[in-house]
């Protein structure tokens, strides 16, 4: 969902809500903040952050989507009146190209496995998005589910060797005692990290796993404030915390954010599973702190993207550019909404035999015929 606002002078910003599961609603907050916001000095972008975020005491993920997508673009005015990108703005670059991790779009253990030779053969150094689950890994016994998980990472250690870090993808699906196990097994295939090894409602719980593994721990996507962001730090749940540009704030809370990581010699990894929108603006935080890492790089972002935006990102050897072109570096092509009309999401997720429901985000071709009402999983028809 992007939000474009325009100004006086002729200049205009483009920013992208993060709240991909509910974007109605993050639609009908930007409608809100107009309210406010029409008339008003687009530069004064903190003052409209705090604004934003303090007229009421209503937040969540489609309004931190929705304050986000305006900051971004607030952003992206500011860097086109200043004519410069907005990392020199937030104090210049620290780097001159950030590393990513290619992003795995898989269907079964087997294209995972397969995606990561292909990642390493592209010259990625990093490969994310892998599970070490499939839909039948919840219907298992504690041993058999545990075994299994940990011979898929193994699986993916030995695909590409030591050249190729592994981001392993947990996506929320274990309680802290399954994540404690799971950890500890997959230990000796040296992952750079393993992500939301269980859900992030509580952070004393992901604090307890990482008490108790040595494999760090990422996570963070879920977080919307700056707040929350210091309660995962101060109670040592995470190496790696995970902001995602357009949820927390825009460019304006992702680097407070990683402020606050910086000073307890913790690593940011941006969340970025979304447009080539996101990752300008991922890029633009990225390339101005001094404890940024790697960036989740979408496998769409790989592909042409001409038709959506006007300007593409140069990928070489597993590093992106920083672009330098005023503002986020990012601009949508004037027929995107017709080329890319918008498609009502129907909420789905997986059952276990039982009826009950895993705690996870589901690839859609892990699902059947009924997938467009996200109902059946495949593996109960």
């Amino acid at each position: 969902m992007f939000v474009r606002v325009t100004t006086d002078t002729g200049l205009t910003g483009v920013g992208e809500s993060g709240a991909w599961g509910h974007l109605e609603a993050s639609a009908k907050a930007v409608e809100t903040f107009k309210r406010y916001l029409i008339g008003r000095d687009p530069l004064r972008i903190e003052h409209h952050s705090q604004f934003m975020y303090r007229s009421s005491h209503f937040r969540g993920a489609a309004v931190m989507g929705a304050i986000s997508a305006i900051d971004i673009a607030l952003w992206d005015i500011a860097g086109k009146h200043f004519n410069a990108p907005c990392y020199q703005l937030l104090g210049g670059r620290c780097i001159d190209r950030a590393r990513v991790y290619y992003h795995v779009i898989y269907s079964s253990h087997e294209e995972l496995v397969e995606g990561c030779r292909r990642a390493k053969g592209m010259g990625f150094t990093a490969v994310g998005h892998l599970s070490p689950f499939v839909p039948e890994s919840f219907d298992m016994t504690h041993s058999m589910m545990m075994r299994d998980a940990a011979d898929r990472v193994g699986e993916y250690r030995e695909a590409v060797g030591d050249d190729v870090d592994l981001c392993i993808e947990v996506h929320r699906e274990l309680h802290p005692a399954q994540a404690i196990v799971l950890g500890n097994l997959i230990e000796r295939y040296r992952p750079m990290f393993i992500e939301d090894p269980v859900p992030p409602d509580d952070i004393d719980a992901m604090a307890r796993v990482a008490s108790h593994i040595n494999v760090p721990i990422a996570t963070g996507e879920r977080l919307l404030s700056i707040q929350e962001f210091e309660m995962l730090l101060r109670r040592e749940a995470a190496e790696y915390v995970r902001p995602d540009v357009c949820t927390v704030g825009g460019l304006t809370g992702a680097k407070k954010i990683a402020a606050i990581a910086e000073a307890c010699y913790v690593g940011v990894v941006p969340h970025n599973p979304l447009s080539r929108v996101s990752t300008a603006a991922c890029l633009q935080l990225a390339a101005c702190i001094p404890n940024f890492v790697i960036l989740e790089y979408p496998r769409y972002e790989t592909m042409p993207v001409k038709d959506l935006v006007k300007t593409d990102l140069r990928l070489e050897d597993g590093y992106l550019e920083i672009p330098d072109a005023p503002g986020i570096g990012a601009e949508l092509n004037d027929d995107a909404l017709e080329r890319f009309p918008y498609k009502p999401r129907t909420p789905q997720t997986m059952l276990r035999k039982d009826g009950s429901i895993v705690d996870c985000y589901v690839a859609p071709s892990f699902f059947g015929e009924d997938e467009e009402r996200g109902r059946i999983p495949r593996r109960q028809r």
